[in-house]
């Protein structure tokens, strides 16, 4: 079993601009670097002083078929979806029901009395910021996450069960070492303790706390194209031998449902630019998701994270957050929010400048290995046009 998991983003890091007209197209900057990389569709979107200033998509639905896409049409936004997760977690700190240093033990140990001492002591903050010394997926974290038992169970569940069945297995690699090890399962575990301190499934949460107020009408969760039809831009698979091979619908469209605090959302390049500018903002505008003070701790740099060997273009050093990364780049003379998001199918990057009140964001419904360096090149190109 090929395991999509795999290829959910391992965060990366980009940069953005800053100042631009009322709603540039960006249809001449996107399309020959689409053509380049020979990507089925390509998205980006400018905000700036929480307005759009600038958006453009290029490209089909599906390949081979004449299907253009649109600026409405929906992308999937993999872990870009944690730092949503992560700002969940901030309303439940702000409300009382959780803090930083709540443990999994404090939080989900009546429900689940097996999990081990050292797996307990995990606390909200190092699942956020993957230092909680949960590992990266491997084969036995896969079978939770594609185990025919999930079918028997209600969601929430579920993700109990999954989170019992490791950590009554296995201590933290480390403990209370700062160390970075980037960990889907831990943002599952964060979501599962959103979920026991609001009394609501994470996906609830999701609409009512985080797409309602910010009016992303066209955000949702799973795979983008409604089930039939061709009615956004679907994912595409690359192998070995260059073959691209969409997936539409069903259970191939997108990993499992229980992953969705790591990496579920999708909505359209605009209303992606929304979520990004808000974050942009930093609190200075509304709506009032969570307090000022609670999103500058979530955009706050934790843990020093180590980039060997980085790809021409990419940046050298970097740190995260909770559900951010920060990376400085060639072309960029700080580090920069970031982060990068696939489900092994798609890819969406992320950039915030909070000191220019500034965002970019692109999407192309491809992962492989041009969907990195298209992005990089369309968040270098929209710097250099709007930041200068």
């Amino acid at each position: 079993m090929r395991v999509l998991f795999t290829v959910l983003a391992m965060l990366a890091i980009l940069d953005c601009p800053a100042t631009a007209r009322a709603e540039d197209n960006l249809n001449t900057v996107l399309d020959p670097i689409r053509t380049k990389y020979q990507l089925p569709a390509l998205a980006a979107a400018v905000e700036k002083d929480g307005k759009l200033v600038a958006y453009g998509a290029v490209g089909v639905r599906v390949a081979g078929r004449d299907l253009p896409v649109t600026a409405d049409d929906r992308f999937h936004l993999g872990s870009d979806t944690k730092a949503m997760t992560a700002t969940l977690a901030g309303m439940m700190v702000d409300e009382g029901r959780l803090r930083w240093d709540s443990t999994i033990a404090e939080v989900l140990g009546p429900a689940l009395p097996k999990l081990r001492p050292k797996f307990g002591a995990i606390t909200l903050r190092e699942l956020l910021s993957h230092t909680s010394g949960l590992p990266t997926d491997n084969e036995e974290i896969g079978k939770l996450y594609f185990s025919p038992d999930a079918a028997d169970h209600p969601l929430t569940d579920w993700r109990l069960k999954m989170i019992e069945a490791w950590g009554s297995k296995h201590d933290p690699s480390f403990v209370n070492a700062g160390k970075f090890q980037y960990a889907n399962l831990g943002y599952i575990i964060a979501g599962a303790m959103i979920e026991k301190a609001s009394g609501k499934p994470w996906e609830r949460l999701m609409f009512e706390r985080i797409y309602a107020p910010l009016d992303l009408k066209t955000a949702g969760l799973g795979a983008q194209a409604t089930f039939g039809e061709y009615d956004a831009p679907v994912g595409h698979r690359v192998d070995d031998k260059g073959k691209v091979t969409p997936f539409p619908w069903g259970e191939s469209a997108d990993l499992p449902a229980s992953l969705g605090p790591a990496g579920l959302a999708h909505m359209s390049i605009k209303d992606f630019a929304t979520w990004a500018g808000w974050n942009a903002g930093e609190g200075k505008r509304g709506p009032a998701l969570i307090k000022p003070e609670t999103l500058k701790t979530l955009h706050q740099p934790v843990v020093d994270m180590q980039i060997k060997d980085p790809k021409p273009g990419t940046p050298k050093t970097g740190s995260y957050a909770l559900g951010w990364g920060l990376s400085k780049f060639d072309w960029s003379d700080k580090p920069l929010l970031t982060h990068n998001g696939s489900n092994g199918l798609n890819f969406a990057s992320i950039l915030v400048d909070v000191d220019h009140d500034l965002a970019i964001v692109v999407t192309t419904n491809i992962a492989g290995p041009h969907a990195d360096p298209a992005t990089r090149d369309v968040m270098k190109a929209l710097y250099t046009k709007y930041a200068k």
